[in-house]
């Protein structure tokens, strides 16, 4: 009955697997571990203070308190799974009750006069972590309101021969250092959780769009290798059907289903001559393309569109690299980027000179924002939030490109001194990027 109670109070979420937690989002069996060290640690000073050193304490009062927190916990961790979930106010309850039964503790043993009152701290820095800033800033205030109650009222601090009375101003003194500790502990542990999901977060998407890129590869391959299969019994097929043609009569009765054969023999054989050119982990020659064909199918998706997109190469012959799924992504990105910004046209240069390869993304746009040029490439940083972009593509990008051992950079073209544009550079150095050069090549690992 009490579960069903806590559960409709939406005090519970649903259990999920590894990996899925979120924030507002923590294991109770987490908070359980935690508390249990609370208890032990809080009943051994309790009875240390008392029978150790000798100091007198209402030891009843306070072993009824700690007590109270063991029976709590217990009953949790029985009545619960161990894969229970506490929701955002859950947990926030759950930390809410730790800190008042600490201040109760703190109440019957000298207050803010105790070494241990450090310990209001905990429950708001815990929250910091693993919950949103509304039940960390809620948390923080209970904690400064019972710290200033603590300051004034409480039983004396535990203590021998005769009691000990610090001064006013020195147990303001200690407030005011809790209350720091609170305000600066909880923004710093905070800031830093809530960078470190965000990484995270950006991190998987990440890798489910070299997923992605991957599958399309190995269909790729799947296709390419059917081509080079039925390549040849579709020539003899269409061999013989022009033969047939060609000796039957004028008048011959059938001559058109011959005619009609042929052409749709020829149309196969086209279809898989395009197929025969997929990315894929079959014959290496359905992998190599050349430097400049690499680029051109990354830009040929939006030249459907009508955009003018110049692609200029070097002159010479370029080297030859692997079809990577994660360099044809990431380049097809910062095109589409590069488009959405650009006035009249896109130009993509490409340059295969020693000691690297570089391949360059110009647009003639407004440029980058100084402000998001320095951010440019982190998670969740986007120019356009007007158009509700979680600004994970250029992260993904260039993430993805460094995998397959780019260095990107992000910066803005001048002309007559004045912001012509937006660049992006990526160099591979030629050891990377060349299978010629006895590396594994792009995507080869």
């Amino acid at each position: 009955m009490a579960r069903h109670l806590l559960e409709e109070e939406d005090l519970f979420v649903a259990s999920s697997g590894p990996g899925s937690a979120s924030p507002g989002r923590v294991r109770l069996r987490t908070l359980v571990v935690v508390r249990w060290i609370a208890v032990i640690g809080q009943m051994f000073s309790l009875l240390l203070v008392r029978y150790g050193l000798g100091f007198e304490l209402p030891i009843l009062p306070c072993a009824i308190t700690v007590l109270a927190s063991a029976v709590l916990n217990g009953i949790l961790a029985i009545q619960y799974p161990t894969t229970a979930r506490l929701s955002n106010r859950g947990a926030t309850l759950f930390l809410a009750y730790d800190l008042l039964q600490l201040c109760a503790l703190l109440y019957m043993t000298g207050g803010l006069t105790n070494p241990f009152a450090i310990l209001i701290l905990v429950p708001v820095v815990i929250s910091a972590t693993i919950l949103s800033a509304g039940s960390t800033f809620l948390l923080g205030a209970l904690a400064l309101l019972f710290s200033i109650l603590l300051a004034f009222w409480h039983l004396p601090l535990p203590w021998a021969p005769d009691r000990l009375d610090l001064p006013v101003l020195y147990r303001s003194a200690i407030w005011t250092g809790l209350a720091l500790g609170i305000v600066f502990m909880s923004v710093y542990a905070g800031r830093v959780a809530f960078e470190t999901r965000r990484m995270s977060d950006a991190l998987m998407a990440t890798h489910e769009a070299l997923a992605r890129a991957q599958q399309l590869s190995a269909v790729g391959g799947l296709a390419a290798s059917a081509a080079h299969e039925l390549g040849t019994p579709l020539g003899t097929i269409h061999l013989v059907a022009k033969e047939m043609a060609r000796d039957m009569p004028e008048d011959f009765e059938y001559r058109e289903d011959l005619e009609l054969l042929v052409t749709q023999a020829e149309r196969c054989r086209g279809i898989l001559k395009e197929l025969s050119h997929s990315p894929g982990d079959g014959d290496d020659a359905f992998k190599l393309t050349t430097l400049t064909g690499l680029v051109e199918a990354a830009v040929e998706p939006y030249r459907a569109f009508g955009a003018r997109i110049e692609v200029l190469p070097q002159t010479g012959h370029p080297p030859t690299v692997y079809r990577s799924p994660e360099v044809l992504h990431g380049l097809s990105n910062f095109v589409e980027n590069a488009m959405d910004f650009a006035r009249s046209g896109v130009r993509v240069e490409i340059y295969w000179d020693q000691p690297e390869i570089t391949v360059f993304v110009d647009d003639d746009g407004p440029g980058i924002p100084l402000d998001v040029l320095k951010t440019l490439g982190e998670p969740y940083r986007t120019s356009r939030p007007e158009t509700g972009g979680m600004g994970l593509g250029v992260f993904i990008s260039k993430t993805l490109l460094e995998y397959s051992g780019a260095r990107v950079q992000f910066a803005n073209r001048s002309e007559n001194n004045r912001i012509a544009g937006a660049r992006v550079a990526i160099h591979w150095p030629r050891g990377i990027i060349d299978p010629s050069r006895d590396s594994p090549g792009l995507g080869g690992a």
